[in-house]
């Protein structure tokens, strides 16, 4: 018997997190409408043409309480470093990460939960795993040559019928209790969405090997591994995995797609496989396979001896040469190295110092910066989360490169789910910035005018 089952005559009614969440959004609610009424003429930024044509990189616009990307100190969330996060969160017993249900708790609350909080919590998304048969039905429908996204965003998008959101408000409930249903769609499609990328990836690159079900023993990172097929520490590859990439701001293409959605009022569902799809963008999530096809085009080219620094350097040189970027460097907010590739390079120090591929990584690391610097056109010339992660992938024998981005998914929900309850709570308008023309912005800058002169 798992230490979860003995422990749920203890845990029979899910409501701490709950009620805790609550507590901080009653708290929270006067802080919102305050700035808006006091407070709403205030100026706080300025937008300049060049934002207004360049995707609107920049613009102050969204809140987001869940994380913070700073340029120097990398993500935080909830006002904490990724080492401290790290550092703080429970974890299993004889584990190296922290328990994945312990983000969602600190994403949702902004506490470090205690080991008995997390126990709980894990329970209840035990409880939440099981997955209708129509949804194994969708992802069997489709072709073996599919894109693992594709599936899984229809996967999700198939989960839409069971969302206690659309039942509720049909009902009628006030709008300040929108927040109560999200959280159960929201909780209830994390602890399912693990369970959907492991069969996905069973059926695309395992076939024959047959559905593993659950392990009801297991966290959500242990559990994952399990129903890949994984050995230990895979298990902790899938913690580290989802809780790097669980969130980076509300402005990020996969982000803000959720939250859009949602600020019409559809539900988690949607959202989420809305997110899904702005994630399998190649200027978004994809960026870790373009990382790993450079990687391994140089080791093609050289063998698995990593070459002498001069060489390196001359290699990085002739892809910039080529009009080419160096995959898995640069960043657009950051200035320095990428606490979320210092994390996977330190595990990956300390479980295979020895592979070949991480070689290169790690040689790389000593010569790209230099180069970009002396090249002169990146404002960051460090590594970023995708220079590292896919090596870490390849390692332990997840080598589809398509399928590195559904584990890049799963992570990002738990922080797009987190954001969507609170938008909720905080009851938060739809979405509607206003657009122009490019005459009216030729206008506005003062291009007309000068024609006209001219």
């Amino acid at each position: 018997m798992s230490n979860f089952e003995m422990k749920k005559p203890k845990y029979q009614t899910m409501s701490t997190l709950k009620n805790k969440l609550e507590e901080k959004i009653l708290a929270h609610r006067p802080r919102t409408k305050r700035l808006a009424k006091e407070y709403g003429d205030v100026v706080i930024d300025q937008v300049h043409a060049r934002q207004v044509v360049g995707g609107m990189r920049g613009i102050k616009c969204l809140i987001s309480d869940i994380s913070y990307l700073d340029p120097y100190e990398g993500i935080r969330y909830r006002g904490y470093t990724l080492p401290e996060v790290f550092e703080l969160l429970p974890k299993p017993e004889g584990a190296e990460m922290p328990y994945v249900e312990g983000l969602y708790w600190l994403l949702l609350t902004g506490e470090i939960p205690t080991r008995d909080e997390v126990e709980e919590l894990i329970l209840d998304m035990n409880n939440r795993r099981i997955i209708p048969k129509y949804v194994w039905d969708v992802i069997d429908s489709f072709p073996s040559e599919s894109h693992p996204m594709a599936i899984l965003s229809a996967a999700v998008m198939s989960l839409e019928r069971e969302s206690l959101f659309n039942i509720k408000y049909r009902q009628g409930v006030p709008k300040t209790e929108y927040w109560r249903s999200t959280f159960e769609d929201a909780t209830n499609l994390l602890a399912k969405i693990p369970l959907i990328g492991a069969y996905i990836y069973n059926k695309l690159y395992q076939p024959g090997k047959g559905h593993r079900f659950p392990d009801p023993s297991l966290d959500m990172g242990a559990n994952f591994a399990y129903m890949m097929g994984k050995d230990k520490p895979y298990d902790d590859v899938s913690r580290m995995y989802f809780i790097i990439h669980a969130d980076h701001e509300a402005g990020n293409v996969s982000a803000h797609t959720g939250h859009l959605i949602a600020s019409s009022l559809s539900d988690v569902y949607y959202a989420v496989s809305g997110m899904i799809n702005g994630l399998a963008g190649p200027l978004h999530g994809l960026a870790n396979q373009e990382v790993l096809r450079w990687l391994l085009k140089l080791k093609e080219k050289y063998g698995n001896q990593v070459p002498p620094k001069d060489v390196l350097r001359q290699y990085v040189w002739d892809t910039l040469n080529a009009g080419q970027v160096i995959p898995g460097y640069g960043h657009a907010v950051l200035r320095r190295t990428d606490p979320r590739y210092t994390v996977q390079r330190e595990f990956s120090l300390k479980h295979f110092p020895d592979d070949p591929l991480f070689q290169y990584v790690s040689a790389l690391y000593e010569v790209v910066p230099e180069v970009l610097k002396e090249h002169g056109k990146a404002k960051n010339p460090w590594p970023n989360v995708d220079a590292q992660s896919g090596v870490v992938q390849w390692y332990y024998g997840v080598r589809e490169y398509d399928f590195y981005t559904v584990l890049f998914a799963i992570g990002r929900s738990i922080g797009v789910l987190s954001n969507i309850i609170w938008d909720r709570a905080l009851m938060y308008p739809i979405e509607r910035p206003k657009s122009i023309t490019t005459d009216m912005l030729e206008e506005m800058v003062g291009i007309k005018k000068v024609e006209e002169q001219v």
